[in-house]
């Protein structure tokens, strides 16, 4: 009886029960932004909503929409074209609500539409330019360099920092 070592070695499992192959992808939500491609680890990803009805708030920050109620739990909603600097987009029935969690606050953002859930390998990920498109690179967790695209990872929890996430939080 033979045995195949090389199978056996891909699937083997590390301390923390993963297979090596596992632990070597990223699995992302991607969406478009004013053109561009972005993506979050699904992990972060609560839900993703049509766009619905939002109720302005007063004193709010700029990029703040306004809230909405999510079974019954007030989340504060902005908008990542405002957030980023990009202008006013035209909205359409594509618009989505990606709802996340971020230093212990529930919040979501609008982009123009969600693409897909992807899975890539961490080696085509590298580290952020000092500058890409106009979004301040500390947002930046690296750039996917896919066969025909670009994908920007997006660090939630320096997108949403703590202070910015309590800012809404208080707002909403």
């Amino acid at each position: 009886m033979t045995t195949n070592t090389s199978a056996a070695n891909t699937t083997s499992k590390s301390a923390t029960g993963k297979t090596a192959a596992a632990a070597d992808q990223l699995q992302l939500v991607t969406f478009e932004v004013a053109g561009e491609e972005f993506a979050v680890d699904i992990l972060a990803v609560q839900e993703i909503n049509r766009m619905m009805d939002l109720t302005r708030v007063p004193q709010c920050p700029p990029e703040v929409e306004g809230v909405i109620n999510l079974r019954g739990k007030i989340i504060p909603v902005l908008d990542l074209r405002k957030r980023f600097s990009f202008g006013a987009g035209e909205k359409s029935d594509q618009n989505r609500i990606i709802v996340v969690e971020v230093h212990g606050r529930v919040l979501g953002f609008i982009v123009d539409r969600v693409h897909e859930v992807l899975r890539i390998n961490r080696d085509i990920v590298e580290p952020a330019p000092s500058m890409v498109c106009s979004i301040d690179s500390d947002f930046i967790a690296g750039v996917g360099k896919l066969e025909d695209r670009l994908l920007i990872l997006l660090d939630l929890g320096r997108l949403f920092n703590a202070e910015a996430a309590d800012r809404m939080a208080t707002a909403a």
